[in-house]
């Protein structure tokens, strides 16, 4: 199942994930458009408990609409010391229409509640010069689903494990990019040039491994 004319249909008017979709599929060749190039189509609900739920929603959706295929994602921030929030609610973690800073501070707000009632112990390290706190282990999770009404659904995930730390460092990036720190590289995701973070993001690895399954649908 390869979307027609090799342009994908991605169901987001987020800027941040298009570049990253435009950054990810441009060496295939693949042309990218997003619901900003169609602005008839309303908001989407997501309602689904979780991130594949929602990617499935957002997919169908839209290839109804459209009649094409449409590649969808959900991802998000799942915080090993919040019990996995603010998993599905990233987005709108400190309420509908939240900017990147309003979830920000309410993740630290939570973290250093904890802390400060002696819930977690925070670990000193030093991200690319600067002294700070790790606060939790956490993971960024996507999963993605490729639906066609007319052929078997797609639908992968994919992960990245790191840390939360106590302030936000780097300028790239999106969401909670600047809390999201990977010991390998010592930087957090804002920290990462853009080739860099898709080269290990959730979201590479979950469409990694929806190339693999489009490439083993093509006839040898």
């Amino acid at each position: 199942m390869q979307p027609n004319g090799s342009t994908v249909v991605i169901a987001t008017r987020n800027a941040g994930k298009a570049r990253e979709f435009v950054s990810l599929f441009g060496p295939l060749g693949w042309t990218v458009r997003t619901l900003n190039d169609y602005p008839d189509i309303p908001d989407i609900v997501e309602d689904g408990e979780t991130f594949a739920d929602n990617a499935l929603i957002k997919a169908k959706a839209v290839a109804d609409r459209l009649g094409v295929p449409a590649l969808a994602d959900d991802s998000g921030l799942c915080v090993d010391a919040l019990d996995g929030r603010p998993g599905v609610y990233s987005a709108r973690y400190a309420g509908e229409g939240a900017k990147d800073a309003d979830n920000i501070a309410k993740l630290l707000g939570e973290l250093n509640g904890l802390a400060k009632a002696g819930r977690l112990e925070p670990k000193p390290e030093n991200v690319d010069g600067t002294a700070v706190r790790l606060l939790s282990t956490a993971r960024f999770v996507c999963s993605l689903a490729l639906y066609d009404p007319h052929k078997p659904l797609l639908q992968v995930e994919g992960q990245c494990e790191g840390f939360i730390i106590d302030r936000p460092l780097g300028e790239k990036g999106f969401g909670y990019d600047p809390l999201f720190y990977v010991p390998e590289f010592g930087r957090t995701f804002a920290g990462l040039p853009m080739e860099r973070k898709n080269a290990v993001s959730h979201r590479a690895r979950a469409l990694d491994k929806l190339l693999r399954l489009l490439q083993a649908e093509r006839p040898v």
